[in-house]
């Protein structure tokens, strides 16, 4: 089974939570038998082709990138016609125009399968000019996967586009990197560079500093914390969060800036618990509930209708808070601060619900399974 992933951006362009979840689809179902490849617009196409051990990625000319949609040239049109030759099934992950654009000039004759990620939020005037292609791919998929029940349930455009027997779910997962062998010092190192004493609880927010996150919730909860809160990450909120700290006085608040894969690692072993404030369905999985339930660590996130509280079960795994309410965001932090109990409890059923939903081999028999449906499907048309 040759599957073809089709985004805007992948390794080694600079990382995000997307890239990782196909990242993972491809790995995942690689073990299974499937041959991924990834096709992807990059600024810098050099090298044109990158081996990775999820598969082969593919690289062509991104020409602009307006409200984060990379366009490429007729070169990306041929070489995605070419990809969907070599292809049993195409992958496409949405939102993504520009794939639209593949998938009707690439004139796809092959089983094709979409991963629905998040509804358009934020670009509405996007939306509207791109609305009638949008409806268009959808109902020409074999397959639409929601990330989650309430993702599936709750999006306005899956209702309207994408009939019940073609709208699968299948949460995103993470293969185990648990007990990874890491360096012996990547736990000092960690805590030096960040004044962390040995031993100090803290709570921890990972991921790219972008406007649906939430942060600023967290800065302003922060001074009812009776905790440190260790912000790791990059993106455009940076300079915004830190004025945003010093104005409410959140001493307690530790920019840690772009960490390293066995700075995360270390991160994620010692916190008290992640907490993903997100108040937009932009957040529309959170992949870093998934990493933080791999470690055995409660959670605390808002409920914005999206994956998140379907990550994190409220009062099982953690706590789901009303979104931009810092009282109790910071209430819900200190209840497993205070309680060794609840907070080891809660991340134990954490673990649990990662190995039954989110491993690794739940990812990958669900993605292979879909593969081979649609294919037979399409034979049987054929």
């Amino acid at each position: 089974m040759r599957v073809v992933h089709v985004y805007r951006t992948y390794f080694p362009d600079p990382p995000g939570g997307l890239q990782e979840a196909i990242r993972q689809i491809a790995l995942s179902t690689r073990e299974r038998g499937v041959e991924p490849r990834i096709l992807t617009l990059s600024p810098t196409p050099r090298p044109t082709v990158v081996d990775y051990p999820e598969g082969q990625v593919i690289r062509e000319k991104s020409w602009a990138a307006p409200a984060s949609c990379d366009l490429g040239g007729p070169g990306s049109v041929i070489r995605y016609r070419q990809m969907v030759e070599w292809a049993d099934v195409v992958h496409f992950h949405f939102p993504w125009p520009f794939a639209d654009v593949l998938h009707l000039l690439g004139r796809t004759n092959k089983p094709t399968v979409m991963t629905y990620h998040s509804d358009i939020v934020r670009q509405k005037a996007l939306g509207a000019v791109y609305g009638p292609l949008m409806r268009r791919t959808l109902r020409s998929m074999s397959a639409v996967v929601a990330t989650s029940p309430a993702y599936a349930r709750t999006s306005e455009t899956l209702a309207a586009n994408v009939s019940k027997d073609r709208l699968k779910t299948i949460p995103l997962g993470i293969i185990d990197y648990r007990d990874a062998p890491q360096p012996a010092d990547a736990q000092h190192k960690v805590q030096t560079r960040l004044g962390l004493a040995p031993g100090e609880p803290y709570f921890l927010a990972l991921g790219v500093l972008r406007y649906y996150k939430g942060l600023h919730t967290l800065v302003e909860a922060a001074r009812h914390v009776k905790a440190r809160i260790v912000i790791a990450g990059s993106g455009p909120e940076r300079d915004r969060l830190a004025a945003l700290a010093q104005q409410h006085g959140a001493s307690n608040v530790v920019f840690a800036g772009q960490v390293t894969h066995d700075e995360k690692v270390a991160l994620l072993k010692d916190c008290r618990a992640m907490v993903l404030p997100s108040h937009l369905r932009s957040e529309a999985f959170g992949m870093v509930l998934v990493e933080a339930a791999m470690f055995d660590k409660p959670m605390v996130c808002c409920e914005v209708g999206s994956g998140t509280s379907f990550v994190n079960e409220n009062g099982v795994t953690g706590f789901v808070v009303a979104k931009e309410q810092a009282q109790e965001l910071a209430r819900a932090m200190n209840a497993l601060l205070d309680d060794d109990t609840l907070a080891a409890t809660m991340g134990r059923a954490a673990r649990a619900r990662y190995e039954k939903l989110f491993s690794g081999e739940a990812l990958g028999k669900a993605y292979s399974a879909l593969y081979q449906e649609v294919a037979q499907n399409h034979m049987g048309k054929g």
